[in-house]
C-alpha cells in the first residue's frame, strides 16, 4: 500500500508517535525449511485406465432429475461399470447427492434399493444421518418425517448418539424450526441421548436470536433441572454477549455474578463483550471500570481488550485517555493494528485534529502497520469535515493508487466538499472510481452525487453560504 506523500506530511507538525516499545517480545526464530520434494512426472495412463471410473470420478449433481425410476437406473449404470470398490462412501455419496433433490420417501426407496442391489453394502450411522438431514429441512409441521428417520435407525440397529443430535439440532435450526429443535432435543434427552455442550450451546444461541430472554432462561432450567444439563462459561458468555447487544448491561453484569457462583470465572473474552457492550454507549468510565476489574480478577487483557477500550474512549470524545491506552498496549507487547489506529483516528477527526490524525497515519505507517479502506476513509472524511480539501484529494490519490475503496460517509462527504467548491469534474470523477472500484452500488453512487449537486445548486439560488 502506497505511502503518505511528502506533500501531505509537510503540512503535519512533528507529532509523529513514540518508537516501538522495546518490551515488545522478539519474534521466535524461523524455523528451519522442510525439504522441497519435487513432483512426480505425470505417468501417462492407457486407454482402459482412462475408462474406469473412480470415487473421485463421481460428480457431486450426479441426479439431474428427482424421478426415483431414473435414480435406480442410473445407480445401476454406474454400479455395473465402476471398477473401483464400491465402498460405504461411494454409497453415501450417491445417496447425497439424490437426497439433495429428492423427496424423502423416494430418498428411502432408493437406500433400500442400494441395499438390494448390493448385498455388500451396510449403511451405517452417516448414511442415515444424510436422511436425517433431509427430513430437518423439509417444511414439516411436525417432527414425523424425522421421527421416520430414526426409527429407520433403531430398525437396523443403530440407536441415535451425540453426533445424531448434533446433526439434528443444527439443521432443524438452520432451516428456522427452533421449536422442533426444543421439542427433539428433549425428547432425545429423555431416552439418553443427551446433546454435548457443543451442540447445547449451539442451540442456546440460536434461540438467543429469535425467541425472548425469558424464555432462553426457561429452557435452560428446564434442561438443569429435569436433564441434568447445565450451562458452562460458554453459555453464559453466549448469554453476556446477547444481552449486551441489546444494551441490557445491568442484566448482563448480573450474568457475571451468577457465573461466578456457578464456579466459572470470567475470561477474557466475557470481560471483553461487556466492555464493547459500554463502548457501544459511549460509556467510557464504565468501560474502564471492567478494564480495572479485569487486572483485579488476575485476567489478563488481549489486543481486543485494548482496541475496544480505544474504540470507545475515542468515540465518546476522550482521545488523551485513549492514545493513553494505546501507550500501556505496546508497553504490554501487544502490536496495535488498523483497527486500533483508525479508531484513534476516528476520535481525533471528531475533535477537528484532521492533521494530527494524518501524523498517526505516518507513525502508524513507520511502524510497519498498513492501513486499510477503512483507516483511508475515515482520514478522507475528517479532512473534508475540517476543510482541508487540497489534503484530502492528495489522500485520495494515495488510496487509487492503492485499488482502495471508498466508504459510503466518505465518499458522501468528499464529493460535498468539492461541489460546494464548484469542483463539478473532479466530483464527477470520485464518482466513476466509486462505481469501478465497487465501493458502492451504481444507484447509490448515483443518488449520493445527484443529491449533492441538487444541493449545491439550491443553495446558490437562496444565496447560502456553501
Amino acid at each position: 500500500m502506497g505511502k503518505v506523500p511528502p506533500s501531505l506530511r509537510s503540512a503535519i507538525s512533528t507529532t509523529l508517535m513514540k518508537k516501538q516499545s522495546s518490551l515488545v517480545p522478539v519474534e521466535s526464530p524461523v524455523p528451519p525449511p522442510k525439504p522441497h520434494h519435487f513432483p512426480k512426472k505425470p505417468t501417462r495412463k492407457t486407454p482402459s485406465q482412462l475408462s474406469r471410473k473412480t470415487h473421485e470420478d463421481i460428480p457431486i449433481a450426479l441426479f439431474k432429475t428427482p424421478n426415483l425410476s431414473d435414480a435406480k437406473k442410473l445407480f445401476n449404470s454406474v454400479i455395473s461399470t465402476t471398477k473401483a470398490p464400491v465402498d460405504l462412501r461411494f454409497h453415501n455419496s450417491l445417496l447425497q447427492s439424490y437426497a439433495s433433490i429428492s423427496t424423502l420417501q423416494d430418498s428411502i426407496s432408493l437406500l433400500r434399493h442400494m441395499i438390494k442391489s448390493n448385498p455388500s453394502f451396510s449403511p451405517d450411522r452417516s448414511t442415515y444421518h444424510i436422511l436425517l438431514t433431509q427430513s430437518c429441512k423439509a417444511p414439516d409441521a411436525t417432527l414425523a418425517s424425522v421421527h421416520q428417520t430414526l426409527n429407520l435407525m433403531l430398525t437396523n440397529g443403530l440407536s441415535p448418539d451425540k453426533f445424531t443430535a448434533d446433526i439434528a439440532v443444527r439443521s432443524l435450526s438452520l432451516a428456522g424450526r427452533m421449536e422442533h429443535a426444543i421439542e427433539l432435543v428433549k425428547e432425545l434427552s429423555s431416552k439418553d441421548t443427551k446433546p454435548d455442550t457443543y451442540t447445547y450451546n449451539f442451540l442456546v444461541k440460536h434461540l438467543c436470536k429469535s425467541r425472548s430472554l425469558s424464555m432462553v432462561y426457561d429452557f435452560i432450567d428446564e434442561m438443569r433441572n429435569n436433564f441434568d444439563l447445565k450451562p458452562d462459561l460458554v453459555t453464559y458468555t453466549v448469554l453476556i454477549d446477547n444481552v449486551c447487544n441489546t444494551k441490557n448491561l445491568r442484566e448482563a453484569l448480573r450474568l457475571v455474578g451468577v457465573l461466578n457462583e456457578e464456579g466459572f470465572k470470567p475470561d477474557c473474552f466475557v470481560y471483553n463483550t461487556i466492555m464493547k457492550g459500554y463502548c457501544m454507549l459511549s460509556r467510557g468510565n464504565e468501560a474502564i471500570g471492567v478494564y480495572n476489574k479485569m487486572k483485579e480478577e488476575g485476567v489478563e487483557p488481549d489486543i481486543v481488550t485494548y482496541n475496544t477500550l480505544i474504540f470507545g474512549l475515542s468515540k465518546s470524545g476522550r482521545v488523551r485517555e485513549a492514545r493513553k491506552f494505546l501507550g500501556i498496549m505496546e508497553e504490554k507487547g501487544h502490536l496495535p493494528d488498523a483497527v486500533t489506529y483508525t479508531s484513534l483516528m476516528n476520535g481525533m477527526c471528531r475533535e477537528g485534529d484532521a492533521l494530527g490524525a494524518l501524523a498517526l497515519l505516518g507513525g502508524m505507517e513507520a511502524k510497519g502497520c498498513s492501513p486499510n479502506s477503512c483507516t483511508y476513509s475515515t482520514l478522507l472524511h475528517g479532512l473534508c469535515k475540517s476543510r482541508l480539501l487540497e489534503k484530502a484529494l492528495e489522500l485520495y490519490a494515495v488510496m487509487k493508487s492503492g485499488d482502495m475503496k471508498l466508504e459510503t460517509a466518505a465518499y458522501a462527504t468528499f464529493v460535498r466538499a468539492l461541489c460546494r467548491e464548484g469542483r463539478i469534474a473532479e466530483a464527477y470523477e470520485v464518482f466513476d472510481y466509486v462505481v469501478e472500484s465497487k465501493s458502492l452500488t451504481d444507484v447509490a453512487a448515483y443518488t449520493t452525487l445527484e443529491s449533492t449537486l441538487k444541493w449545491v445548486k439550491k443553495a446558490k439560488e437562496q444565496g447560502h453560504a456553501i
